[in-house]
């Protein structure tokens, strides 16, 4: 059965984008008058929580404060996130964000070959919007037949509801679509809506449980950033991944439906 689709996600994935949220939290925090800061190790270990809110929320029930004072501050959760979002989008706009390598090369490549692009994404659309705006430009949001956000659906990952959002809003069957993530959440998320998925870890989701994943890279890599032991190790035809091998590799292996069975219930 042949590829159809390549469903990125975002943050982590096409680039790395978690330093300018942490700072763009912290920023959120100074203007609400909050003494807050959040260092890359406990933001780290707050990214177990996908979506901004989520994390903020999980983050106010685990100060040692009183119920009134939580409550109070759970209340200013949507106007903190209002401002995290305006520092982020403002940041990357400035040019503070870049793809990871040889992403937009796999990008144009699919395209190239006639494969549809979307997006599954626990992020707002308005930071999705400011991404590809700075790193793609003003064709950046047409390159996707799909942008599918974390606000659209119930439940965020690992949750695979975004995933089936994107695939039904495009009519592609999960079979035929692949999944780029960088997270274990994403991983099981992409899994979980039974899609063939690549990793691509970054410092803030490296040593996560990636059991499942057809194929785990430290990147896509490029020609000008190769890929350490490539071709050989993982790949065969290149020190970089090209569609082709992509869309190869993703056929030859179905993906594992152990964590579709997990959200069936079964």
């Amino acid at each position: 059965m042949s590829i159809e689709a390549i469903v990125f996600d975002v943050d982590g994935t096409l680039a790395d984008t978690e330093e300018v949220h942490r700072r763009a939290f912290n920023l959120a925090f100074g203007e609400l008058g909050l003494d807050w800061r959040w260092e890359r190790a406990e933001y780290r270990s707050l990214l177990a929580v996908t979506g901004g809110k989520e994390r903020l929320r999980a983050y106010i029930d685990g100060l040692a404060l009183c119920a009134s004072e939580k409550k109070r501050l759970r209340e200013q959760v949507p106007e903190l996130h209002a401002a995290k979002t305006r520092h982020y989008t403002g940041i990357a706009l400035q040019g503070g964000l870049a793809l990871r390598p040889g992403v937009a090369r796999l990008l144009e490549e699919a395209i190239g070959a006639g494969l549809r692009l979307a997006i599954a994404s626990t992020t707002t659309a308005v930071n999705i919007d400011a991404l590809l705006l700075a790193t793609l430009g003003p064709c950046g949001l047409s390159m996707f037949d799909v942008i599918a956000c974390g606000d659209q659906v119930r439940a965020k990952k690992p949750a695979p509801d975004i995933y089936r959002l994107a695939l039904d809003t495009m009519g592609v069957a999960p079979e035929r679509a692949i999944a780029v993530e960088d997270s274990a959440n994403g991983l099981r998320s992409a899994l979980a809506a039974g899609l063939w998925t690549l990793v691509t870890p970054t410092f803030w989701t490296e040593g996560g449980d990636f059991s499942g994943a057809g194929l785990v890279l430290p990147s896509l890599g490029d020609r000008e950033q190769p890929l350490d032991g490539e071709p050989g190790e993982r790949l065969q035809s290149a020190a970089w991944l090209g569609v082709d091998e992509l869309t190869h590799l993703a056929t030859a292996v179905p993906p594992v439906n152990a964590v579709q069975a997990l959200y069936r219930g079964e």
